[in-house]
């Protein structure tokens, strides 16, 4: 039966390696609920969810969420509906802020809103993760850097920048379910790129208004 479920995406996703891997989902807002949720549909078998926040009337439309969630913590009612998915995913929520002690998978998925947050975050898991994939967005505008294994961690460092020189607002302040869905499937994609020996983009930006894609 399990099998069968994953049969229409078994050359884009490999069974054998996924089966192995857990994953650490820091941020389970705007596009962090995505990722998590595309991680299950793909089969990781097992996922950490990490977020102090709980669920407003308007995460509703912009993240996701059910209007029965609200007053719910996200990492809550983000394993809930993992698991109405697919019982058979281990789903550990942490409700609360990162920290330095908490314990990360090798894969690592940031969906944090500050680049203080970021580059706080990075410093802690670097050392422990194989795979990071840290997405941004602000509006219509998305941003995706990641660092697989050796390749990508001098390029990334360069792009945590002082938060005084960030981008006035953030992924809240602007946000719809189109815009944060798009940026989590990049984010899930890079990550099937490396479980397939691909070579990752390293710094990916879309721009939807205008129809533009840069890689760095």
């Amino acid at each position: 039966m399990t099998e069968e479920r994953f049969r229409r995406q078994g050359d884009l996703v490999p069974r054998d390696r996924i089966a192995e891997l857990a994953a650490t989902v820091i941020g389970v807002g705007a596009i962090g609920r995505q990722v998590a949720i595309q991680l299950a549909s793909i089969g990781v078998p097992k996922l950490r969810l990490i977020d102090f926040d709980v669920v407003e009337l308007t995460n509703v439309t912009t993240q996701g969420y059910l209007h029965g969630d609200c007053g719910t913590s996200k990492v809550e009612a983000s394993g809930a509906h993992i698991r109405l998915m697919d019982p058979a995913i281990q789903v550990l929520t942490i409700h609360g802020r990162y920290r330095p002690s908490t314990y990360v998978d090798p894969v690592v998925f940031c969906c944090v809103d500050s680049i203080s947050a970021r580059e706080a975050i990075w410093r802690s898991v670097s050392p422990r993760c194989r795979f990071w994939c840290d997405g941004r967005m602000l509006g219509e505008t998305i941003r995706i850097l990641t660092v697989a294994d050796e390749f990508g961690r001098s390029d990334y460092s360069k792009s945590l920048f002082p938060q005084s020189e960030a981008q006035t607002g953030s992924c809240t302040s602007r946000s719809t379910i189109y815009a944060a869905s798009i940026a989590a499937g990049f984010m899930v994609h890079q990550f099937t790129r490396w479980l397939r020996g691909i070579p990752i983009d390293c710094d990916l930006s879309v721009n939807l208004l205008a129809n533009e894609v840069a890689i760095g």
